[in-house]
């Protein structure tokens, strides 16, 4: 067994929904690079199409497909769910990446920002699963399962609003969820497992990382001193997906620079001090 063997994917098929953007991007350029055919799904086709000629630029043993697709709503899932079967007949990997988020104080978020970001961010996540399970159980083996990695996010584990109510309630129903469903499938070939990420540049956190002075501060609140970069996401993708993997189901993996360890002040240090 070699490094290259424990993460490499040739002949592997992935979907990866928000892949054209933020860690949906990051998981998918690794993916190719691992030698995997990837597919790239979000609301805008266009700009799944233009990461996928990026990724196919990289003379990486993988190829990338992009395409629209919306889980948003029941019918957007099937549309979807039909797009990946004129595709392929095969799926060794689903990353439900895709995700909204609304941010608004205490006292005046709206009611309407709970069935947006649920719709989305949890029952999108559990009915593409639940459609894509046929392919997935068919491409899996005891040895060689196949894969289901759901994002979730820092924000799930610990009891951290930031204005961001619903979205942090949904990421910690998602990896809840990937808990309960790697129970349920373990013994049919497919693991599930969940990422749980800190501060990433990305689309979605563009207002606290896109200015460099700005992500320096976000930076100053991490453990580690440090937001997260594209191979942080790499790795732990590459982990759970390849033979190294294959092995672990129901795990939450932390990928936050140990704000996900954060406990608060320590109780006696000051009085002893």
């Amino acid at each position: 067994m070699t490094p290259e063997t424990l993460f490499s994917l040739p002949g592997k098929t992935a979907l990866v929904t928000g892949g054209a953007t933020g860690i949906g991007r990051m998981a998918a350029e690794a993916l190719v690079r691992a030698g995997a055919r990837v597919l790239i799904a979000s609301r805008k086709g266009d700009a799944c199409e233009a990461v996928a000629a990026e990724l196919n630029a990289l003379d990486a043993p993988g190829t990338a497909e992009g395409f629209a697709g919306d889980v948003g709503s029941e019918s957007g899932i099937d549309a979807l769910l039909q797009e990946v079967k004129a595709r392929t007949e095969t799926l060794d990997i689903l990353m439900n990446n895709s995700g909204v988020t609304w941010g608004a104080p205490l006292g005046q978020f709206p009611h309407q920002a709970w069935e947006k970001i649920m719709s989305v961010n949890v029952a999108g996540v559990f009915d593409l699963t639940q459609k894509l399970l046929p392919m997935l159980i068919a491409s899996g083996s005891a040895d060689d399962p196949s894969r289901v990695v759901n994002v979730g996010s820092v924000m799930g584990e610990i009891p951290m609003g930031d204005g961001a109510y619903s979205y942090a309630a949904s990421k910690a129903a998602v990896m809840h969820m990937s808990k309960i469903l790697a129970k349920e499938l373990s013994g049919k070939n497919v693991t599930v497992n969940s990422l749980a990420p800190g501060p990433f540049v990305s689309k979605m956190t563009a207002f606290a990382t896109a200015d460099e002075k700005v992500r320096a501060k976000v930076a100053q609140d991490v453990p580690m001193g440090r937001v997260g970069r594209d191979e942080d996401v790499a790795g732990s993708v590459l982990f759970l997906c390849g033979r190294g993997g294959a092995y672990v189901t129901g795990a939450i993996i932390p990928i936050s620079g140990g704000i996900n360890v954060m406990s608060g002040h320590n109780i006696f240090e000051k009085a002893l001090q």
